[in-house]
């Protein structure tokens, strides 16, 4: 498992940038097994920013052509574009977490335990089951085959395999997770699907799998028409900021400098900090162990390198409860609780309920979204096409390059 601090990101970060132009894209779609050198394995830093998007972009450019590393530039855009699309579509989101809610509740399709536990008697499913739950990660070709198979092949619900990944994936987040699945099963974009197939995999595993007995064919999956896209705001803070104020990092954002230095003057302000995560909001399953320690560590990570403007390290709180994180308020004498934004998924959720509760206690709940965020994300509301388009412009915007 990564080591789940900032040093070690950035140590992973400049490992890789030699390897992120050419090399990249010629060896990047195969799937080596573990200890993997032709991926940048940065994926769980930059799910949470203990690494943002920014500095692994300006760090690859510092040694690259962006025409030579364009590949591994537009991978990262990649996650970026995912969370613009979910945020002017979330109602996506919204019925994917329902679909999963009433499957925890109800009865469970025939063959989701087998699955789950390795034993569907494909060996490259049972495989690559193994590898994702005793490490937290496989490789992004292998998703894609991983899930082809359990929808086409297994025939099981998308949404459950969706729900799979993301309580086991340590880099797995809301919206690249929900909608590379609905993407493999024509959901994402309507009639068109992912099929894996057995010459495909054993050309991009070198042999070591070729699985027999796979669908031949792959058929869109339907859905309800979606309702009218909603728009993206254009402030990056929402709220009025008060005199007194906390900062508040979560799971989605673990890196408060260069979050605060677009704001200046605002750390200066702090009066405290802390940091909260509940990992096992992901699902109504239960959470794999190796998401929450990742999680846990990366906090205490975050604690130790946020301080407030008198030099004192955050504090982990015990639980996302609003309660919980009312009481630091009141103790901390706070008007303002500020809070990088969270995109759509369970954060998001979470600090809607937060918002209230903190409102009843005269307390106001502060959003501030990255500019990377805010420049990207309008440009996601159609396919990834259109927005590859502006990811040159966006990078002379965002990286200066």
């Amino acid at each position: 498992m990564p080591i789940p601090t900032r040093a070690a990101g950035l140590d992973a970060l400049d490992d890789f940038v030699p390897r992120a132009g050419s090399a990249y894209a010629r060896e990047r779609n195969a799937d080596q097994g573990t200890g993997r050198t032709n991926v940048s394995s940065l994926s769980p830093y930059v799910r949470h920013r203990l690494v943002t998007e920014r500095e692994v972009v300006t760090a690859v450019l510092e040694r690259h052509s962006l025409h030579a590393a364009e590949k591994f530039v537009q991978e990262v855009f990649w996650r970026t574009y995912w969370k613009g699309w979910l945020e002017q579509n979330p109602e996506v989101w919204r019925r994917y977490r329902r679909e999963v809610d009433e499957f925890a509740t109800g009865s469970l399709p025939d063959g989701f335990e087998d699955a789950v536990a390795g034993r569907t008697g494909i060996d490259a499913m049972d495989a690559w089951v193994r590898e994702l739950v005793e490490t937290g990660y496989l490789h992004n070709h292998t998703r894609m085959w991983f899930a082809s198979i359990w929808v086409f092949t297994l025939r099981l619900p998308w949404q459950l395999g969706a729900d799979f990944f993301h309580r086991h994936l340590l880099d797995g987040d809301a919206a690249s997770n929900t909608l590379s699945w609905r993407w493999v099963a024509g959901l994402q974009t309507a009639g068109k699907t992912y099929l894996a197939t057995a010459a495909n995999i054993a050309k991009y595993t070198d042999g070591l799998f070729s699985p027999t007995g796979l669908a031949t064919t792959a058929r869109a999956l339907a859905e309800e028409p979606l309702p009218m896209r909603e728009s993206i705001p254009s402030e990056d803070v929402v709220g009025t900021i008060g005199d007194r104020v906390g900062l508040l990092l979560h799971e989605e954002d673990l890196e408060a400098r260069s979050l605060l230095a677009e704001q200046p003057g605002l750390a200066d302000r702090l009066v405290a900090t802390a940091v909260v995560a509940d990992p096992g909001g992901r699902s109504p399953f239960p959470v794999s162990e190796v998401v929450t320690a990742f999680t846990t560590a990366a906090l205490d990570d975050a604690a130790a390198r946020t301080r407030d403007a008198d030099g004192r390290p955050g504090e982990v709180l015990a639980d996302t409860l609003p309660s919980t994180i009312q009481r630091w308020a009141e103790s901390e004498g706070l008007d303002t609780v500020l809070v990088p934004y969270a995109p759509v998924g369970p954060v998001h959720e979470r600090l809607g309920a937060l918002r209230s509760a903190l409102a009843a206690e005269g307390v106001t709940l502060v959003t501030v979204r990255r500019r990377w965020d805010g420049a990207a994300w309008p440009y996601a509301s159609r396919g990834f096409f259109p927005f590859r388009e502006r990811i040159p412009a966006l990078v002379r915007e965002l990286t200066g390059d």
